[in-house]
């Protein structure tokens, strides 16, 4: 495993972004790991996280596009953090957009933050997780409405690895085989297994034997094939 995969394992749990326990996700589904972007609060945490992703979307997408799209609203900072790391890391002037929950009708009017989309564009997409590919439904139609728009890919932090709505492969995968572009992670679920199983992170062991029948009982039910 790349050792950028590895720091970035540690980050997420030092931030307590990932955690491991007993949870009820959106799509009702109960897991014993749980991730959540809105918990990287600081300048110096947003500084590091917009480095992951774009050391990430550099290695897979390189630079041949123009602009990052967050979805709203997690997508917004992870968006704005990219395109800062982007420019410091590859001297490449990214632009950010996302879109607004809600068409504003006065001054800035329109649903979209940031850049406007132009025709021709090439667009990165850029997400926490995706455990179901539902927000990908949603930002889609929105991205086509605005411009002639070229998909270069979607990056999100982890890979769960489980079945998305079809319920046959991962939601990455369903999501590359509906609408053509490229899915990808910065790191998969069973590389977090992997590294942190009975392995001290600054001192605490997060995944012991207990947590790791749980994971694998989760993904003997929801693990995509």
């Amino acid at each position: 495993m790349e050792q950028y995969k590895q720091e970035f394992i540690e980050f997420m749990v030092e931030c307590r972004v990932l955690k491991f326990g007993d949870f009820t996700l959106k799509s009702g589904r109960k897991s014993p790991f749980f991730m959540n972007a809105g918990a990287y609060v600081t300048g110096a945490q947003l500084q590091k996280l917009g480095r992951f992703y774009a050391r990430a979307i550099h290695e897979r997408y390189g630079d041949d596009f123009d602009v990052l799209f967050g979805p709203a609203y997690k997508g917004i900072p992870l968006s704005v953090a990219t395109c800062i790391a982007y420019s410091e890391l590859y001297g490449k002037e990214i632009r950010y957009c996302s879109n607004r929950k809600e068409v504003k009708d006065h001054g800035d009017t329109g649903i979209l933050l940031g850049s406007r989309l132009q025709d021709g564009d090439r667009v990165v997409l850029i997400e926490d997780v995706t455990t179901s590919g539902k927000s990908i439904e949603e930002t889609w139609p929105i991205l086509r409405a605005q411009a002639d728009v070229e998909i270069r890919g979607l990056m999100v932090s982890l890979n769960r690895q489980e079945v998305g709505l079809e319920g046959k492969v991962s939601a990455l995968q369903e999501i590359q085989d509906k609408y053509g572009f490229p899915a990808d992670a910065i790191v998969s679920m069973s590389e977090v297994t992997e590294y942190l199983y009975n392995r001290p992170c600054r001192g605490e062991i997060y995944i012991d034997d207990t947590i790791k029948n749980a994971i694998d009982r989760y993904y003997e039910q929801y693990g995509a094939k």
